[in-house]
């Protein structure tokens, strides 16, 4: 049947994930009135969600796991592989609420690109009702028309393409940001290091592979730059340290001024995680 079909599985996963994730957002924000919010049930249904769709493009883009290094080297580079082993982390490990932050974002432009591509087409196609005879008393909805439909596909087309670039901006700036607050609750022992450890592996991975994260890395470390400007030879020499100490472990040169706005000319445009069949 079609709605086992795996497309439809991919976007359950996604709608799960966003409602979930919506569902503590209202918990921490209006719902923090209302007795004991099931915020963590919710958390794990957002990541289970988050498995389901990722599990799904994985196996569509690499087959059936194989137990052998050239499949896993493969695997290791696959983007999707990485967020799918970074989901699995966090439903392991102990609640990170805004870890959602990313893949909340990525699944809101897959359901907009499902709704747009899949849901909006199936509408538009179903046969029009028969008009009620004279003096008939039964009541309904008329469907919405076909020109309307389509005009609201053209909608969410331009809006997911205009807002994609800012978006995936964001999702590095996200993901810079948690791992911040990951550090800073294991150095105050809140925390653990192993999860500091595993995000940061993670961002390395991303900053080899994704342009926005080293845009986003080129942003922060010129922030930094700007800020400890006249703070002495001490905390400038320190700074220059960690730089150099953090550059040699993630394989780079730490930049010091943020590049363009976007992936280099002529480069491929990066996809979000997950993404719907290729």
């Amino acid at each position: 049947m079609a709605i086992w079909d795996s497309h439809y599985l991919w976007a359950a996963g996604h709608f799960l994930l966003l409602s979930s994730t919506a569902r503590i957002v209202w918990a921490y924000t209006i719902g923090i009135f209302s007795k004991a919010p099931l915020t963590g049930f919710w958390y794990k249904a957002a990541y289970a969600g988050t498995l389901v769709s990722y599990a799904i493009v994985v196996y569509k883009s690499l087959g059936t796991p194989a137990l052998n290094q050239a499949w896993l080297q493969r695997a290791l580079k696959d983007e999707n592989v990485q967020y799918a082993l970074l989901a699995l982390y966090w439903v392991i490990s102990k609640p990170v609420y805004i870890s959602l932050i990313p893949f909340a974002t990525f699944s809101l432009f897959h359901c907009l690109t499902f709704i747009r591509s899949t849901v909006i087409p199936k509408i538009a196609k179903q046969p029009p009702t028969q008009p009620r005879a004279a003096g008939s008393t039964g009541a309904g909805a008329a469907p919405a028309p076909a020109s309307a439909l389509t005009d609201l596909a053209k909608r969410l087309g331009v809006w997911t393409k205009a807002n994609y670039d800012p978006a995936m901006r964001f999702v590095s700036q996200a993901e810079l940001a948690i791992l911040g607050w990951v550090i800073l609750r294991a150095v105050t022992f809140q925390g653990s290091f192993l999860t500091a450890i595993f995000l940061a592996h993670f961002i390395r991975m991303r900053y080899i592979s994704s342009a926005y994260t080293r845009q986003a890395v080129a942003t922060l470390t010129s922030i930094i730059d700007r800020q400890l400007v006249g703070k002495g030879p001490a905390v400038e020499n320190a700074w220059r340290t960690v730089k150099s100490v953090v550059g040699n472990w993630m394989g780079m040169v730490m930049p010091t001024t943020a590049p363009g706005a976007g992936p280099a000319a002529g480069g491929a445009r990066a996809q979000p995680a997950a993404a719907p069949r290729r």
